[in-house]
């Protein structure tokens, strides 16, 4: 039986465009929120945990784009 072993460099070009494109907000969401690591394991739950995460954010992020008053009051309808 023969092994073949590959050996992969990473590209810095590319690996620098991956962390500027889709780390980076989730970072900034998670350290937003106070949130260091997952609690949960699986990859369905993570997903629901950072759910959680982003509509947490984005209420926060409404509060102080609009004001909690106005915020309230378009929640409500009134």
């Amino acid at each position: 039986m023969k092994v073949v072993k590959y050996c992969i460099k990473p590209s810095r070009e590319k690996m620098a465009q991956r962390m500027c494109l889709s780390e980076h907000p989730f970072g900034t969401i998670k350290r937003a929120m106070g949130a260091d690591y997952f609690l949960l394991r699986g990859l369905q739950k993570v997903e629901g945990e950072f759910a959680l995460f982003y509509l947490g954010y984005n209420i926060e992020r409404a509060k102080n784009l609009l004001g909690f008053k106005k915020m309230v009051a378009l929640m409500v309808g009134v």
